[in-house]
C-alpha cells in the first residue's frame, strides 16, 4: 500500500497538472468527520438533497459527492479549476489579487466566472444553498461544490503559492521517491492514517475536544484561507526551496523530521475542514428547510 501511495504522489511530478487537493482519500476523511458532526436534521437534509442528484460521475454518497467536484472538473470543466485554490503569494499577501478582485457573480455561481477563488466560490455557493429559492439544480451543484471545496481551503498549497503553481514545481522526494511538494501535501502525507476514509475520520474525531469545536467553527472562509497561508509559511515551505518554476533541480529530500511535523499538521487540517463544513451545512439547512 505504501508503494501504491508514493506511486500516485510520484504520479504528479511526471504530469504537469494541479493536483487534488487531499487526494479522494482526504476529501472523504473531511467529509465523513463532517456527517459525524451534522445535526440529524442536517444530515436528513443532506442526504434528501444528493439523493435527487443523478450525475454518475461519483457515487451518490456524502462521501464520496466531496471528490465529485475534482472528477467534474478532470471530465473537460478546466474553467473550474481556478476555483479550488487561492494563490496568496508568500513574498506579497494579496488575497484580493489572489481571488482575481473578487468577481462579481452574475446569475448562478456555477456559471462562473472562470477566474475566481476558493474564498467566494465558498461563499456563493454556501449563499445558494441556503437559500429555498434557489433552483433544484444549482442547489444540489452547490452542496457538491461546498463539500468539496471547504476541504480543498484547508490544503496550504490551495491558499499560498512561491510562484512555483502552489508547490507544483517544487521537486521534492520521500524515501527515494520524486513527487512534487503539492503532491506530497495531497497525499503522500496522509499515509499514516491508512486507506479507510471513515475509519481515518473516527480516529480524527476522537482528538476534536469540545473547546476546539466550539474554537474552529467560528470564522469565515477568508479567514481559514488566511490561516491556511500562515500554516503553508510556517510549515510547507521550510525546505530552502527556490522561488518559481525554474529549470529542472535534484529534488529536496524530506526529512523525518519534516514528514512527521507535516502529517501532524495534516491532520489538525482535516479536523478543522470537517468541524467547519459540518457547522456550514447545519446553518445552512436551517435556513434552507422552510416551516
Amino acid at each position: 500500500m505504501r508503494a501504491l501511495i508514493f506511486a500516485l504522489a510520484a504520479a504528479s511530478f511526471l504530469v504537469p497538472t494541479v493536483a487534488s487537493a487531499w487526494g479522494s482519500e482526504g476529501h472523504e476523511i473531511v467529509a465523513a468527520i463532517a456527517r459525524d458532526e451534522l445535526t440529524p436534521q442536517a444530515r436528513s437534509w443532506v442526504d434528501s438533497q444528493l439523493a435527487l442528484d443523478k450525475d454518475a460521475l461519483t457515487a451518490p454518497d456524502m462521501l464520496s459527492r466531496a471528490t465529485w467536484a475534482d472528477a467534474w472538473r478532470g471530465d473537460g470543466h478546466r474553467e473550474t479549476a481556478s476555483w479550488h485554490f487561492v494563490d496568496i503569494e508568500l513574498d506579497k499577501p494579496d488575497l484580493a489579487a489572489a481571488c482575481y478582485g473578487f468577481p462579481a457573480s452574475h446569475g448562478p455561481a456555477s456559471a462562473g466566472p472562470a477566474h475566481d477563488c476558493v474564498v467566494d466560490k465558498i461563499n456563493e455557493f454556501v449563499s445558494e444553498i441556503s437559500s429555498p429559492a434557489t433552483p433544484e439544480p444549482e442547489r444540489i451543484l452547490a452542496l457538491k461544490y461546498v463539500l468539496h471545496f471547504v476541504g480543498d481551503l484547508h490544503q496550504p498549497l490551495h491558499a499560498s503559492d512561491d510562484h512555483d503553481r502552489g508547490g507544483n514545481c517544487v521537486e521534492v522526494a520521500v524515501d527515494g521517491h520524486p513527487m512534487n511538494l503539492h503532491a506530497y501535501w495531497d497525499i503522500a502525507v496522509l499515509e499514516p492514517l491508512g486507506r479507510d476514509p471513515a475509519a481515518a475520520a473516527r480516529a480524527l474525531e476522537g482528538e476534536i475536544t469540545p473547546a476546539k469545536r466550539a474554537a474552529w467553527a467560528k470564522g469565515t472562509p477568508t479567514d481559514w484561507a488566511r490561516e491556511s497561508y500562515a500554516i503553508a509559511k510556517g510549515s510547507v515551505y521550510t525546505i530552502g526551496s527556490a522561488v518559481g518554476c525554474g529549470a529542472s533541480r535534484v529534488p529536496i529530500h524530506l526529512s523525518a523530521a519534516y514528514q512527521e511535523h507535516a502529517q501532524a499538521v495534516a491532520k489538525v487540517q482535516l479536523e478543522k475542514a470537517g468541524v467547519r463544513l459540518a457547522a456550514i451545512l447545519n446553518r445552512a439547512s436551517a435556513h434552507a428547510i422552510t416551516p
